[in-house]
């Protein structure tokens, strides 16, 4: 018997549409930042884990019916096997969406200069045009963490709590999870300007050599 590409168990058993768990991506609204773009954030598709039941392919085509051309996970490779959708990042591939594979652990905040690689990404894709997601697992800690992180960066007046504030407005009450991410957020602006003027300091360095 073929199995689809879709498929993410050979023993997966078929749930009825009215049984499936609802998939919503939320637009995050940039123009408080000065940017005319929107932001996706949502869940893991097609994940069956616990009481969650989703469709790959149903999630997948609604991503591709919103207009979506990028896709950044934060999900590790074992979360996709996990949660049951281990072929997830070659299905967004073969439906022709551009994908940025760039995991940070559950509940967890990524190394600085991980997470200012991401924001660069994100950024260049924003800057030109191409209507992006992004998602973790619930589409709460770690993609609302980066997104609020973005807001932060695009605004020299955006405090952390306002952040946080738009983020749960959107998302719910889930979004910023822990206290590592919560922390995380309130220092970025510090820690992300010393960062950047330490990678200056070594460029002047190079080139005066």
């Amino acid at each position: 018997m073929r199995t689809s590409e879709f498929d993410s168990s050979s023993e997966e058993e078929e749930v009825g549409e009215e049984q499936l768990t609802p998939f919503q991506i939320s637009w995050l609204p940039l123009s408080e930042v000065g940017c005319s773009q929107f932001l996706g954030i949502c869940p893991l598709p097609g994940c069956k884990y616990k009481d969650v039941r989703r469709n790959l392919q149903r999630d997948v085509e609604e991503l591709h019916n919103q207009g979506v051309q990028d896709v950044f996970v934060f999900c590790t490779r074992g979360e996709l096997h996990k949660y049951r959708v281990p072929s997830l990042l070659e299905v967004y591939q073969q439906r022709g969406f551009t994908v940025h594979h760039m995991p940070f652990p559950d509940g967890g905040a990524p190394e600085l200069g991980h997470c200012c690689q991401i924001l660069e990404e994100l950024r260049c894709n924003l800057e030109n045009d191409r209507r992006t997601v992004i998602h973790c697992y619930g589409g709460l800690g770690r993609s609302g963490l980066i997104a609020a992180c973005l807001l932060l960066q695009l605004s020299v007046t955006m405090t952390p709590n306002t952040a946080i504030e738009i983020l749960r407005e959107h998302r719910g009450v889930g979004a910023i999870q822990t206290v590592k991410q919560y922390n995380f957020l309130h220092e970025f602006r510090e820690r992300y300007a010393a960062f950047q003027e330490s990678k200056e300091v070594s460029t002047e360095r190079s080139v005066s050599r």
